[in-house]
């Protein structure tokens, strides 16, 4: 997409190296520097963040340009990324409160998927099993891997997490139960505590 002189070339999409991607990636977020360290968000923490969205956004234009789906399908895999449409619907016959705080009015519940959007296939972006819903907070936390569920049906909480914040949270430290889960859930939630669970931070 660019010439030799520095100009560049007029086109709607042009392959770019990896490394040309990550340097324009780093100028297009270096005027975000201080808003984040106002935030007090680990710089690592955002790299990841990022990465991962734009791994989401990759995805999401393969499942847009798959010519073997349907565009309802197509809607329907994009719609699931942010919890709507058939997605959520289908969560929420399963699941009617955040498992943690009880929460039960649906306004304020995210619907989450238990193995990510990015990590499953396209029927399991619309498997209902696949979900919960979740308070906000309890949503993040869960997303990035701070705390789990184990097949009885207790929370988890990763050793990496910060259990001040946890405890900030109103999140108990301690194993309480949560309910029991679907055949379907158990399976999502296995591959959950296996690669999104933060183990321990080493020292």
């Amino acid at each position: 997409p660019l010439r030799k002189d520095g100009g560049g070339n007029q086109v709607y999409l042009a392959k770019i190296s990896p490394e040309m991607g990550n340097a324009i990636l780093a100028l297009s977020q270096s005027g975000d520097e201080t808003r984040l360290a106002q935030a007090k968000i680990p710089a690592a923490t955002q790299a990841g963040t990022t990465i991962r969205e734009h791994k989401e956004r990759a995805i999401e234009d393969q499942v847009i340009n798959d010519p073997n789906l349907t565009v309802t399908v197509r809607q329907s895999i994009v719609d699931s990324r942010l919890g709507q449409g058939i997605f959520r619907q289908r969560v929420e016959q399963i699941e009617k409160k955040c498992r943690v705080t009880g929460v039960s009015n649906p306004v304020h519940l995210i619907a989450s998927h238990i193995k990510p959007w990015r990590d499953s296939s396209n029927a399991e972006r619309l498997d209902g099993e696949n979900g919960l819903l979740l308070a906000p907070h309890i949503d993040h936390l869960f997303d990035k891997g701070y705390i789990s569920f184990d097949p009885q049906g207790l929370l988890l909480v990763s050793p990496a997490a910060d259990l001040e914040a946890i405890e900030q949270l109103g999140i108990p430290t301690l194993p309480v139960s949560v309910g029991s889960f679907s055949a379907g859930q158990l399976r999502y939630l296995e591959y959950h505590r296996k690669e999104i669970l933060k183990k321990a931070v080493a020292t």
